[in-house]
This record gives structure tokens, C-alpha cells and sequence, in this order.
């Protein structure tokens, strides 16, 4: 399996160690399968942080070490999925006994539907209604030392 990383920079070996609780998924190292979202976070980061320029890392996953990982998969924005992200968003302490969490990225076409959820706009079920006819790319939230170590650089594309 290839799984793309978009930065600033090439990330050679991947950490744990820069990542922040207040994404989707909450601390992790964060890919996705769709190149495109990738280079769009390639391109995002380098314009924030104006150092470095858009590269994506891609990698391959080592499949022995994928056996042994538990994840968390999630096929769509559903009510456990939109339960987990505002979990995550609203500084909630979330038990993830997970080494992976994958599922729909809540990107700008979500984050109106997702803030308005959780300042009580309207309730959950018109939430996800909303988010239902979106195409939402994917994202994977690499959790644990394991699931880094499954990781193998093949190349870096500079965009």
C-alpha cells in the first residue's frame, strides 16, 4: 500500500513527536491515500509556515507490520466518526487504544458543518446530513511507534 505525506519538507523518518491532539484524530502522524490531498497540504504548509517548499513524501507500508497494528477504520462521516472528530477538536480526553485511525478527513468544506455541531446550531443528525453528499478525502493518523515503524520512505516528489 502507498500512503503520501504533504509538508514543508521531506520527512525521511517519520515522529510522533511534533504532532498535536487537536486534529481530527488526535495525535498522529497524518497521510492519505489520494496524492492530490497531499500535495494540497503540501502547499497549504508551506504557504502557513513560509519556510521550505511543497514536497510530498511517499511511502509504502511494511504489510508484515501491518497485521499486528489495531485499527480503527472508518468508511464515512458517520455519527461515531463526527462523535470522534469533536472529541479531538474540543480538547475532550479521548481513550484511543488504537495504532491507526483512518476515515474521511474533516477538511474546509466540513469545518463550517463541525463548529456549528458543536456551538449547538442545530443537532446531530442535520450535522450529518450536511456532511453526507461531501466526497471527503482520506486521511490515516499513525498513533503509536508501531505504526511509524510499518512506514518505508520510497521517494520524495517535490511539487
Amino acid at each position: 500500500m502507498v500512503l503520501f505525506y504533504g509538508s514543508n519538507q521531506p520527512i525521511i523518518k517519520p515522529s510522533l513527536q511534533y504532532s498535536r491532539n487537536s486534529l481530527d484524530f488526535g495525535a498522529g502522524f497524518y497521510l492519505t491515500s489520494d496524492f492530490e490531498q497531499a500535495e494540497k497540504w503540501a502547499k497549504r504548509v508551506s504557504k502557513i509556515r513560509d519556510s521550505g517548499s511543497p514536497v510530498v513524501s511517499v511511502y509504502e507500508t511494511d504489510d508484515a507490520l501491518w497485521s499486528e497494528l489495531s485499527v480503527l477504520r472508518f468508511n464515512c462521516a458517520d455519527s461515531d466518526w463526527l462523535k470522534l472528530v469533536v472529541a479531538y477538536r474540543t480538547g475532550q480526553t479521548v481513550d484511543c487504544r488504537y495504532d491507526v485511525i483512518m476515515g474521511p478527513v474533516a477538511d474546509d468544506r466540513t469545518v463550517d458543518v463541525i463548529n456549528q455541531y458543536i456551538s449547538g446550531s442545530f443537532p446531530k443528525n442535520i450535522a450529518l446530513q450536511l456532511l453526507l453528499p461531501l466526497k471527503l478525502k482520506d486521511q490515516w493518523a499513525m498513533k503509536s511507534e508501531l505504526s511509524i515503524s510499518a512506514l518505508k520512505l520510497k521517494e520524495v516528489l517535490h511539487i
